[in-house]
């Protein structure tokens, strides 16, 4: 780092440790284990090694970009990545990418911004949601209380800002209208619906912004920088917007259909914290219509969930309903409208990559 602006950011606290090890790629690479949804990746002879180095680089790239030489900083700003993930997007950025030049060094760089929005967007929602546990950890705001960690997601969004800002005024519109969208939709979730507006229209308008957003992002920046045909943009925008609402439709889904043990989500969390979801907005409309089973189940989903014993039966009640039969339906047709938008793409590994996916995020119910 040689001009002001760069050693501004060093004063500012962005810098390894001094007891920062050393992150081999090669090391990352070896350990790596694509989401389901990817395996036609790893069975491609090219696509393969590349796809794993380039996440591997992004992996080490992330670790480079939120440490920092202040303890607490750094602590906090690792907290989420150390707990892992799946790093879909970023994947869906080096994915499509595949499109163009791939090779080039701002593909890996436009997937490590995406990855650290994420994450941001993570510590302020678990303060909002009042999570106890993320990625199987303790949630940053149990373990520094809520302070630190909205302090801890605005600074991984700068550090966000400033990689994408090295990208060029594009992808920081990209970026700054994503986040937009992203702040937008949790503050929609957080007020509710106007008393005028249909809660299910505005619920899906929540997770289009909440999720689908940066998925669409996600796939756009990685056919920018790899020099991809211009036309296959509004494709994969148009994909990743679906793909994330039926990605959230399902894990919503699965909230209230017990199937813990491959979600790793605790069954009736968003019943017992009163979270507007698809399978409840469709049993209250039931319940409008005159459906008594739903009038029933309804008067239990909106009891006392503080037990663990009523809590159980108010999700054993919603997985036998018909409404959650109904709500996968609903996934599966976003996902489908998903592939649909990418039938222009050629046919190939990315092409059957991203449609594999969108089978795949709807396809957790048996």
């Amino acid at each position: 780092m040689t001009n002001s602006a760069d050693q501004s950011w060093e004063h500012a606290g962005h810098g390894l440790p001094s007891s920062e090890p050393d992150l081999n790629t090669t090391a990352i690479a070896t350990g790596l284990q694509l989401p389901t949804g990817f395996t036609a990746i790893a069975g491609d002879p090219d696509l393969g090694p590349a796809i794993t180095t380039n996440l591997a680089r992004v992996e080490k790239k992330l670790r480079e970009a939120i440490a920092n030489s202040d303890p607490l900083a750094d602590a906090t700003s690792r907290h989420l990545v150390e707990a892992g993930g799946k790093r879909i997007r970023p994947l869906l950025t080096l994915l499509c990418a595949h499109l163009g030049d791939a090779s080039l060094p701002a593909v890996v760089q436009a997937a490590v911004v995406v990855e650290l929005t994420h994450l941001a967007t993570l510590y302020h929602d678990d303060v909002m949601d009042s999570a106890p546990f993320r990625r199987g950890a303790p949630t940053a705001h149990e373990v520094w209380g809520n302070s630190v960690a909205v302090l801890t997601g605005d600074l991984i969004f700068a550090r966000a800002s400033i990689l994408v800002s090295e990208l060029g005024s594009r992808a920081l519109g990209i970026q700054a209208r994503t986040f937009e969208r992203l702040c937008l939709g949790q503050l929609h979730e957080t007020v509710g619906p106007r008393p005028d507006e249909d809660p299910l229209a505005h619920y899906l308008s929540v997770i289009a912004d909440k999720t689908g957003s940066l998925v669409a992002a996600s796939g756009q920046l990685g056919a920018i920088f790899s020099g991809a045909d211009e036309a296959y943009e509004a494709l994969l925008v148009e994909y990743g917007e679906k793909v994330g609402v039926a990605f959230q439709l399902a894990d919503d889904v699965i909230d209230v259909t017990g199937i813990k043990v491959k979600s790793g989500k605790s069954p009736g969390t968003d019943l017992r914290e009163g979270v507007p979801t698809l399978p409840v907005l469709l049993l209250r409309k039931a319940a409008r219509d005159g459906d008594q089973s739903a009038v029933e189940l309804l008067t239990l989903v909106d009891g006392d969930l503080s037990s663990d014993e009523a809590l159980a039966a108010a999700v054993a009640g919603l997985r036998e309903h018909p409404v959650t039969a109904q709500s996968w339906v609903v996934a599966r047709t976003w996902a489908d409208e998903a592939i649909a938008a990418l039938a222009p793409l050629p046919e190939g590994v990315v092409k059957a990559s991203l449609t594999s996916f969108a089978h795949a995020v709807v396809d957790r119910s048996s």
